[in-house]
C-alpha cells in the first residue's frame, strides 16, 4: 500500500478529530432522537414532492416494505408493508425506481440505496454534502458552505460533521431536489434535517 502524503495526513487527521456536531442554522432536526427514525432493513430511499402542499417527502424502501415520510413534520403517512415482488426494490428496472405510494400512487421514484443512484449533493445556494470515510468503514457526513474538501476553516464555523455512520451500514445521503431537505439513511436509521428558504419566499433548490 503506498504512504499517504503528509497532505494526506493532515487531511486525515483534521477529519478524524472533528467530533459530530449539530447542523447549523438554517438546517433543524427533524426527529427528536439524534439517530431519526428506526427503519430495520433500510435499501434506499428517494425524494418525491406532495401533490398538495408542495413539501417534500421521502420515500423509503426497506426488506419490511415501503414507507412514505412528511419531511417537514417526520410523520409516516404511508406504508406498503407487501409490495409486488417485481417492485419490491428498485434493481428490477433501469432508472432504480420503485411506485409511489400515498399521495404520489401512480408515479415512480428513484431510488438511492444498496443497488446504486444517488442524492443531490450540493444546492443552489452554496451548500455542498459530502461522505468521507477517514477511518474505512464508517462513514461521516459533512455539510459545509466553504465549497468542499479541503475544508481548510474551523470545524463548526464553515463546515459541520453532522453524522457518523458508527453502528450501522452507510445507504444514501443528500438534499432534496428542492434543497429544503438533507437526509442520511443507513441499514437500521432515516435521519432529516429541513429549513425554509432563506427568504422565506420559495425552493432553494438543488444543484
Amino acid at each position: 500500500m503506498p504512504e499517504l502524503t503528509e497532505y494526506q495526513r493532515t487531511l486525515r487527521d483534521r477529519l478524524l478529530a472533528a467530533p459530530v456536531v449539530p447542523a447549523p442554522d438554517p438546517w433543524q432536526p427533524v426527529f427528536e432522537h439524534t439517530r431519526g427514525a428506526a427503519v430495520g432493513g433500510l435499501l434506499g430511499i428517494g425524494f418525491a414532492t406532495h401533490p398538495d402542499s408542495g413539501r417534500d417527502l421521502v420515500m423509503v424502501v426497506s426488506s419490511a416494505g415501503h414507507g412514505l415520510f412528511d419531511a417537514v413534520t417526520g410523520d409516516r403517512i404511508a406504508r406498503e408493508r407487501d409490495p409486488d415482488p417485481e417492485d419490491s426494490t428498485p434493481d428490477a428496472v433501469p432508472d432504480l425506481s420503485c411506485p409511489g405510494l400515498g399521495p404520489v400512487a401512480g408515479s415512480r421514484v428513484r431510488i438511492a440505496g444498496l443497488f446504486g443512484g444517488g442524492l443531490h449533493t450540493t444546492t443552489g445556494d452554496g451548500w455542498t454534502l459530502e461522505v468521507v470515510t477517514p477511518a474505512w468503514p464508517h462513514e461521516r457526513v459533512l455539510l459545509s458552505r466553504d465549497g468542499g474538501l479541503p475544508h481548510a476553516g474551523p470545524h463548526a464555523e464553515q463546515w459541520w460533521h453532522v453524522h457518523h455512520c458508527s453502528y450501522s451500514t452507510f445507504r444514501a445521503a443528500g438534499f432534496s431536489p428542492s434543497g429544503r431537505t438533507l437526509a442520511v439513511a443507513t441499514s437500521s436509521d432515516l435521519v432529516l434535517w429541513r429549513r425554509e428558504p432563506d427568504d422565506g419566499s420559495g425552493p432553494v433548490r438543488a444543484a
